[in-house]
């Protein structure tokens, strides 16, 4: 009787350190599946708002005789912000993206800036239900990208975590990488209003 709990010991250990990676193993693979659902919520979100600015572009185009370089500034932003937007799933490279969409973000600024000096472009319809549109679109990137990083950061957790770390390596499960505030966001910016 007493061979047969000699093996019993090291085949409940082995069962036991086996259930355990299983039990890590799929936790990751949740939390990453969590991850890349947010992930394409977010691209979802800036896809929506790219599709908006060839619009607006032609709009203010028909309404003003703007400056060709501001509208140049405007697409090529765009291209190239989409371009990094697409090439985050294979790079998991969310600071080329954050960096090409704070220059598309800055032309469109500019070109909605401009069109402030039109007061024809401004009491246009499809101007203003492409500017609502553009600010719903904003509140949606902001959520969408609220939920990714709750969902990295439940993914990180699982991964950095104790025992799962031990597993996550031999797994091969890295941290993933979260949106961050733009550098000076921490500051509300300054309005004058020409004193």
């Amino acid at each position: 009787m007493k061979k047969h709990l000699f093996w019993i010991i090291p085949l409940a250990l082995i069962a036991l350190v086996i259930g355990n990676a299983g039990g890590a193993y799929n936790k990751f693979v949740d939390a990453d599946v969590q991850v890349d659902e947010a992930w394409s919520q977010v691209e979802t979100q800036y896809q929506r708002r790219f599709d908006l600015i060839p619009n607006l572009v032609e709009t203010v185009k028909g309404y003003a005789d703007f400056e060709q370089g501001t509208l140049v500034a405007v697409t090529e932003a765009r291209a190239a912000a989409l371009g990094a937007m697409q090439q985050v799933p294979e790079s998991g490279d969310l600071g080329a993206f954050e960096q090409s969409n704070m220059v598309f973000g800055s032309a469109l600024r500019g070109l909605l800036g401009y069109a402030e000096t039109y007061p024809d472009l401004k009491a246009n319809a499809n101007f203003r239900d492409l500017q609502v549109q553009l600010e719903g679109t904003e509140n949606r990137i902001a959520t969408a990208r609220t939920r990714y990083n709750e969902a990295v950061a439940g993914y990180n957790v699982a991964v950095r975590r104790f025992p799962g770390r031990l597993w996550a390596g031999l797994f091969g499960f890295e941290p993933r990488e979260a949106f961050e505030s733009a550098a000076g966001a921490e500051q509300a910016p300054k309005i004058d209003f020409g004193s």
